[in-house]
């Protein structure tokens, strides 16, 4: 029996009418099919390790030397190659020096704006998403305190950033003069909710346009046609609905996730805020048929794409294959009492793709990509062969990686753990408010990793750090970071039950 015989891989159909994406599609799967039988020698049941070694010296060398030439593309970028580098080394559970932590925290407040944000180099203008990497980058490399970097973020001139790029259809500006993106509100709302900035006037409307940005496919598009633009507005141009509002563009995978997370962290405010209105809604069913599409085939050796008829990308392992833990999340998943035994008698090297947990992809299948087709020999991960690696998609390969290994899901006994310690303090005693910061504290730190699921493909050695599924950090900086600025103490796990023994 042939390797293709024991991989049951099928070509993908063609019509009879060669395009440019059908000559891709075939060439890609000859790519695949050489890659994975060059490195499994005849043994079909052999999967590679992770290289760690290989993967920490190539993010160290961009590091400590700086990145290669190519990347002055980037130069407006620099936040995300900071971040892209530092969540690297988290995912791979490598610790920093403090000398270190102190050249990263002193680059990224060098790259805050006077008016509020975070510029993507020295001198540029404030923008959402280098914001957003810096911000997250902050919650690795700092802490409170006298030169822990979290004291001299300028959280009023953030928000008054933000406010500043707000639209009459409840979307924002990526900055100035810019254009909206749902990427662009993901980052801000993410930011918002680990900086402790959310009001409800920051967030109206903000719901209504994300719902709007669904497109017939279940995925989402970047934007949608906002009423004003359309004449459909009220009197002051602010209306709403999203009847009225038709899409704008494809579904992508990359704004499909950011939709998606920013849904789930609007959750708070919607709950909040709209006790006598219409809560806006998003089709979960459509979302979770698109996404669960867009894992290719065991030709395409379980990789994601990133829109309909495109070919598999590594970086989608996260933006596609962390999206659907996001949706598992909205649907509950997790929650309920588990069925062990079917776990039972089954092993993570068996040869065949059939999942042997809940998960609504194939987290098998994806492991399987990351490790024979990302990997670059050289160190670092790619998008896929014979592709160079590079710091994007190195984080996002082993994000997605970390995704297929650990099911995380957002926890009732944990939410309850967390409400419980929480103290309001001496903030603002409206009540509306004070309701919102507890739901968006609670909510945001509710998700765990269900015990007994961890699935580690090629063995223990290949196991990489969980990372949080709304963030793309690991649990111990979200908690840290949002526990500094909510003025909070995170419980140890376990806190309800020891509590009410």
């Amino acid at each position: 029996m042939t390797l293709a015989e024991e991989r049951n891989w099928h070509p993908m159909p063609v019509d009879g009418y060669p395009t440019p994406t059908s000559d891709l599609q075939t060439a890609t799967e000859k790519i695949l099919q050489d890659c994975l039988e060059s490195q499994i020698s005849g043994d079909s049941a052999h999967i590679p390790a992770l290289q760690k070694n290989a993967h920490v010296q190539f993010l160290l060398r961009n590091l400590v030397q700086g990145f290669p030439a190519r990347y002055t593309s980037q130069d407006a970028s620099q936040p995300w190659l900071i971040f892209w580098t530092l969540q690297g080394f988290s995912v791979l559970g490598v610790g920093l020096d403090e000398q270190t932590k102190t050249r990263a925290i002193d680059t990224l407040l060098a790259l805050q704006h006077p008016s509020g944000g975070f510029a993507g180099g020295p001198g540029q203008f404030p923008h959402l998403l280098p914001t957003y990497a810096a911000v997250c980058a902050m919650a690795i490399v700092g802490k409170g305190g006298e030169g822990g970097g979290w004291e001299k973020i300028d959280r009023e001139g953030l928000y008054d950033f933000f406010m500043s790029l707000k639209q009459p259809d409840g979307s924002f500006l990526v900055s100035h003069y810019g254009e909206v993106d749902v990427r662009g509100i993901y980052c801000l709302l993410a930011v918002a909710t680990m900086l402790d900035l959310l009001t409800p006037e920051l967030l109206e409307g903000t719901p209504e346009f994300i719902a709007a940005c669904q497109t017939y496919e279940g995925g989402f598009c970047n934007a949608s046609f906002p009423d004003w633009a359309l004449g459909l507005g009220n009197a002051k141009g602010k209306s709403f609905s999203t009847d009225s509002r038709p899409p704008l563009g494809e579904a992508h995978g990359g704004y499909t996730f950011c939709a998606t997370a920013s849904w789930i962290l609007l959750q708070p405010y919607i709950q909040t805020c709209y006790s006598d209105k219409p809560k806006p809604h998003i089709q979960t069913s459509a979302l979770l048929r698109w996404l669960t599409q867009m894992q290719g085939s065991e030709i395409e050796l379980g990789g994601f794409k990133g829109r309909t008829n495109k070919l598999v990308d590594g970086c989608y392992s996260w933006w596609v294959g962390g999206c659907v833990v996001l949706v598992e999340g909205l649907l509950g998943l997790g929650e309920q009492d588990k069925d062990a035994e079917h776990e039972q008698g089954k092993s993570d090297e068996e040869d065949a793709w059939d999942d042997v947990d809940d998960s609504l992809f194939n987290r098998r299948a994806l492991q399987e990509y990351v490790l024979f087709a990302a990997q670059h020999s050289a160190g670092g991960l790619v998008d896929k062969p014979p592709k160079g690696p590079d710091a994007y998609h190195t984080l996002y390969c082993l994000s997605g990686l970390s995704a297929a290994q650990h099911h995380m899901f957002p926890s009732g006994t944990r939410r309850k753990e967390v409400s419980e310690a929480w103290k309001d303090g001496e903030k603002p005693a409206d009540a509306q408010l004070t309701k919102l910061r507890h739901d968006a504290f609670v909510s945001s730190l509710s998700w765990v990793e269900e015990e007994g699921t961890a699935k580690y493909i090629g063995g223990e050695q290949n196991r990489l750090n969980a990372t949080h599924p709304l963030s793309n950090l690991t649990v111990t900086h979200i908690e840290g970071i949002m526990a500094h600025f909510y003025g909070q103490s995170i419980p140890r796990r376990g806190f309800s039950a020891k509590k009410s023994e």
